[in-house]
Formats: C-alpha cells, sequence, structure tokens
C-alpha cells in the first residue's frame, strides 16, 4: 500500500549536489529521510550538515525498509542499479530517478519486479558545483520538477511523488519520457555544449594575452558558467540523449552559420532585423 509523503520513510541513494539537497529538504515533512552513499566520508558529511537523519554506504541496508526510493547518481549509474535494487525494496515501494534524461531509464524501470512501483523524475535545477559539500536544501524551491509515470505506476504513486515534488518546493510537471528528453536537449544540454565551445573559443583566441582575463565582462561569466558542470554527470546526459542534443546542435549551427553570413557580407539591416526578432523573443520568453 502506497503510505502518504509524511506517513513514509525515504531512502535517497546517492548524496551529492542532488540527492543531498534533496534529502535536505525532506528532512521533517517525512518519517525519516536515510542517506546511501558509496562513501562512509560522504555520509559522515551528510549527517554533520543536518541532511539526513541516518546513513549507510549498505545499499540493501538503505532502502530494505523505505516506502520511497530515490535514485540521485548519474544516469548510467541509476541503469546499473535499477537491476540491483529492484529486488531489494518492499513491496508497494516507490522508486523515483532524478536522471536528467529519461527514455533509457523509464526503459529500463519496465524491468522492475512487479511489487515495485516505478517513476521518472528530472528537477530542473542544479549548480556548477557538485557533491555533498554543494547540497542545498532550497535547490529546488520554485524550480519544476518532471515526473514521467510508466504505464504501471498506480494513480496513489504519481500522487506521492507529486507531493514529494511540493514538499521540496518544487512545481511537478507530468511529461512523457520522449517528450521531456526533446526539450531537455535545447533547454539544458545545447546550453552545456555552448558553454564549453564558448570556454573553448576563449582559450584558443584570448588566453595568449595576458590582459584577457583582466576584462572579462560578466555577460562571459553568465554564458560559460554551466561549463564548470561535473564532466561525467553531463557525458552520462549527452550519450543518453544523442539524437535529440545532436538535432539541438544542428539547429544551432544553421542559425550561427546565418548570422555569420550576415556579417561577412557587411548586411548590417538584415543583421539588424534578425537580432531584434531574437530580442523581441528573448523578452518574450522572459519577460
Amino acid at each position: 500500500m502506497i503510505k502518504t509523503l509524511e506517513e513514509a520513510q525515504v531512502a535517497v541513494v546517492g548524496l551529492g549536489l542532488m540527492g543531498g539537497s534533496l534529502a535536505g529538504a525532506l528532512r521533517g515533512k517525512c518519517r525519516s529521510v536515510v542517506g546511501v552513499a558509496r562513501r562512509a566520508e560522504t555520509v559522515t558529511a551528510a549527517l554533520a550538515r543536518g541532511l539526513i537523519d541516518r546513513g549507510t554506504t549498505n545499499l540493501a541496508e538503505g532502502v530494505g525498509a523505505a516506502d520511497v526510493v530515490v535514485l540521485a547518481t548519474p544516469v548510467r549509474v541509476i541503469l546499473r542499479q535499477l537491476d540491483e535494487i529492484g529486488p531489494l525494496l518492499p513491496p508497494g515501494c516507490l522508486l523515483l530517478d532524478l536522471g536528467s534524461t529519461k527514455a533509457r531509464i523509464v526503459e529500463a524501470m519496465e524491468r522492475l519486479p512487479a511489487h515495485v512501483q516505478p517513476l521518472g523524475g528530472h528537477p530542473m535545477c542544479g549548480k556548477e558545483t557538485s557533491g555533498v559539500e554543494a547540497a542545498d536544501p532550497n535547490l529546488y524551491r520554485g524550480r519544476t520538477f518532471i515526473l514521467t509515470p510508466l504505464a504501471r505506476t498506480s494513480e496513489a504513486a504519481l500522487a506521492l511523488g507529486r507531493s514529494l515534488a511540493g514538499a521540496v518546493g518544487a512545481t511537478p510537471l507530468v511529461l512523457e519520457a520522449a517528450r521531456q528528453d526533446a526539450l531537455v536537449a535545447t533547454l539544458s544540454h545545447l546550453p552545456y555544449l555552448l558553454a564549453c565551445a564558448l570556454v573553448a573559443t576563449a582559450d584558443t583566441l584570448t588566453s595568449p594575452d595576458p590582459a584577457a582575463w583582466e576584462i572579462v565582462a560578466g555577460g562571459f561569466r553568465d554564458t560559460s558558467r554551466v561549463a564548470g558542470s561535473d564532466v561525467t554527470m553531463m557525458l552520462d546526459i549527452l550519450m543518453t540523449n544523442r539524437a535529440h542534443v545532436l538535432k539541438a546542435v544542428t539547429t544551432c549551427q544553421a542559425h550561427l552559420a546565418y548570422l555569420a553570413r550576415l556579417l561577412e557580407d557587411g548586411d548590417e539591416e538584415s543583421l539588424r532585423t534578425s537580432l531584434e526578432a531574437i530580442r523581441a523573443e528573448r523578452v518574450r520568453m522572459f519577460p
């Protein structure tokens, strides 16, 4: 039977930025929060910061009595963990993940034992820093929390997922896996590659001049910020969403090539028209 969040023991597997932040945000809103991490030092740090009620490095011990289990590890780690964790969970347990891509995770969740209630999840938040030291219980506040139920996911399990998202200050949004992967490829994963390309360009063209980093502007800092994201996490995201990301990259290249061609031709009128249209769209997106 699915419990309410207030009645539930929640186990968070992975106590980095996302997992540690979620655990801290859930404390006091559920019966207890158990943290599971590979390293004892991470568990100790999470306890010291008040992010969890108790912790362990033993997966079976951490999830064996849980009513909700949240997998807060990199995407390809989640894919490996799903095969291992299913038999360890009690009947009726809600298994939620925080992976940034969903199609392959939801496909793997179909193979979970029948007594487990699976639910894909992707909170639209994060930082370029990582680790339990970067955890912030307010990280989810005011953000969208995408939920991707399977056909086998019960209404009660989905309601519990909604309740969890709301408890950490997020707004739940239900989307199918393919739709969410296509959207985040452009709105989240492409910006990472663009930031990386910007940093690489600046390194090539300006790093030989020692004045470069004395005059670097806020626009460069803001635009390149996400290039500092954890590489392992981002590789998992890119490699499990390749088709959608490559489509976004190709489209972006076409737009950039068009603007570059107008500049090369000295076509100021057309360039102004294009830039003003883009500016108007940006203002419409974020009024």
